[in-house]
């Protein structure tokens, strides 16, 4: 079987994908995927995934699958990115209390031996309770979210800001498995 490469950093990607059974190896991407406070489009997230795999897929002296992804937070339009620091988090977060945003993760897929390119998005709404400032200074301090879209990680917030959730929970934490499945069958990989 083909090299299988997650085009990632994330801890959160790559607990997702080892729980679909897929075994692969990890490179760091070389693309810098700063797009926050930019107007949401399918398109834009859907590019940045894409470069972040021909980031590595272009560099490959072998034959492999590379899987890419990208995650934003959308509210009101505008793309949420991680925050570069305390205040910005705060902002984020205070921006979300008590409203219903999106979460979008765009796959790519990389088959270099066929030179095929698969590329999905998917969307989850995300509607947060209404908190006090206190409570979301004490999730900032307790998680740190800086290196997570919008401020947040969705398993680390539980019932006690999350109000409602509709559609793929694993999209939100980073990575759309059932989507993903979908995606390998259609690159005829599993």
């Amino acid at each position: 079987m083909k090299k299988i490469i997650l085009a990632s950093t994330s801890p959160r990607r790559k607990e997702l994908l080892k729980k679909i059974g897929i075994e692969f190896e990890i490179i760091s991407p070389d693309y810098d995927e700063n797009i926050i406070h930019k107007p949401f489009s399918y398109e834009l997230v859907e590019s940045v995934a894409e470069k972040k795999g021909l980031s590595i897929a272009d560099k490959l002296k072998e034959d492999a699958i590379v899987i890419s992804a990208d995650t934003v937070v959308v509210y009101k339009n505008e793309i949420l990115g991680k925050p570069k620091n305390y205040d910005d988090a705060f902002a984020m977060l205070y921006k979300l209390n008590g409203n219903t945003h999106i979460v979008v993760t765009s796959v790519c897929i990389f088959d270099t031996e066929k030179n095929k390119k698969i590329i999905k998005s998917n969307t989850s709404k995300v509607t947060f309770k209404n908190v006090s400032e206190i409570k979301i200074k004490d999730y900032i301090n307790k998680f740190s979210p800086y290196d997570k879209a919008g401020a947040y990680g969705i398993q680390e917030m539980g019932e006690n800001y999350i109000k409602e959730i509709n559609g793929d929970y694993d999209n939100i934490v980073g990575l759309p498995t059932k989507m993903l499945k979908k995606m390998l069958d259609e690159i005829n990989l599993l």
